[in-house]
């Protein structure tokens, strides 16, 4: 989704520039279509959360109905784990490009691109889009608030929404620029990648998570909506993206090292569901406190299996595309080409989808499908326009 994007407009590399991942080569549709689907995956999973009591997606501040106890806590089972590291698959993909598009464009304009494509969407959705479609919601759920009072009273302060990982890849990303502008990349890339990398990679992000979230819990809240706490799996994975890079693992990930992920990543999930349930753990959004940062044996278990998805599934995913999301048909092509769009467009569409379903005599099961059906179509749709049909295209 935020990954670079590529044209075919010569190349200006650096001398010192070399290996395969300074060579610019035509898009990689596996990788387009997983970007895709991650995207509609977050779209449809804000819609249902929205519907809970669990949260995750403001519109839970002034549903009209939520979703029974039984199905959320089926729900938790199935979109818990995924929320611990898709994020964290966006950057690694951003990673596995951006050597190539630094040494192509040189680090000032690999730097201002950055800055035009993603924070002035973040920009605007934080000082206008995001306070305004949340206004709408609170009017529509019978609160008598203006504008100022929800731009004002919205905690965090300053809320982007979901664009708040533009913001933090923004950063990421002109902080990868002056690395490399030092010389610092170069001195750090083995000349083979084998899994002990990855396990080492897994445990450097579970211990910084484990002392970042000393200060700064899991699901806390910071200025400009930081999400500070889950820093450590956001740069961990875009430089582990880049260190990739050179290595070919874009167009192919090693047969046995894919294997290896998937396994891990199964066996992750069941002994996280088997400590959950051996430690009594029934409502994770009453009783996860512990979970969630401090001095506490349950923090640094998330921390680990946190870690341990992100690397493994962020890499599994990626050989799964290889393999089954080759498709050029025109639905996942244009599905790709608007995918960062609608990401952004989300946010109105579905603060509008949700505001106009809350007068139907529906089950909230049921307005959650509805309204993420609907907002992943529609998202995709307005993206698709946006990208091709306007001057937007430039950059998105």
């Amino acid at each position: 989704m935020l990954t670079p994007r590529r044209t075919d407009r010569g190349n200006r590399a650096s001398p010192e520039a070399r290996g395969p991942q300074r060579e610019r080569s035509p898009r990689i549709v596996a990788l387009d279509n997983l970007k895709a689907l991650l995207v509609a995956w977050i779209i449809a999973n804000h819609a249902v959360v929205g519907y809970t009591a669990m949260g995750g997606w403001p519109y839970d501040e002034v549903n009209e109905v939520t979703i029974s106890p039984a199905v959320e806590h089926a729900l938790i089972v199935l979109l818990g784990p995924t929320s611990l590291f898709v994020i964290g698959t966006f950057f690694f993909l951003a990673g596995l490009f951006a050597p190539v598009e630094l040494a192509h464009h040189g680090p000032a304009h690999f730097v201002k691109t950055r800055i035009v494509r993603l924070g002035v969407p973040w920009l605007i959705f934080m000082l206008f889009v995001w306070p305004f479609f949340m206004w709408l919601a609170y009017r529509a759920a019978g609160h008598d608030v203006s504008f100022w009072q929800t731009f004002r009273g919205r905690q965090p302060f300053l809320d982007s929404g979901p664009l708040w990982f533009v913001q933090i890849l923004m950063y990421v990303s002109i902080g990868y620029a002056l690395w490399s502008r030092w010389g610092w990349e170069r001195r750090l890339q083995p000349a083979a990648i084998r899994g002990t990398h990855l396990i080492v990679a897994a445990l450097g992000i579970a211990a910084s998570s484990f002392v970042v979230r000393l200060w700064a819990p899991a699901r806390s809240q910071q200025i400009l909506d930081l999400h500070v706490w889950q820093w450590p799996q956001c740069i961990g994975m875009f430089c582990l993206g880049a260190l990739l890079s050179g290595h070919g693992w874009a167009r192919k990930v090693p047969t046995k090292i894919a294997r290896r992920c998937g396994i891990t990543v199964i066996v992750t999930l069941l002994v996280a569901e088997v400590v959950a349930w051996g430690a009594g753990v029934t409502d994770f959004s009453q009783e996860g406190g512990p979970f969630l940062g401090g001095w506490h044996w349950q923090a640094l278990l998330l921390d680990l299996v946190e870690a341990s998805l992100v690397v493994a599934g962020s890499i599994w995913l990626v050989a799964l595309a290889q393999r089954w999301l080759t498709s050029r048909s025109p639905v996942w092509a244009g599905s790709a080409r608007g995918a960062y769009a609608a990401y952004m467009l989300q946010v109105p569409v579905l603060l509008t989808l949700a505001i106009a379903a809350r007068p139907l005599p529906l089950p909230a099961t049921a307005k959650a499908l509805l309204v993420g059906g609907g907002a992943v179509v529609v998202s995709f749709g307005l993206g698709w326009l946006l990208a091709v049909r306007t001057r937007l295209g430039r950059i998105l």
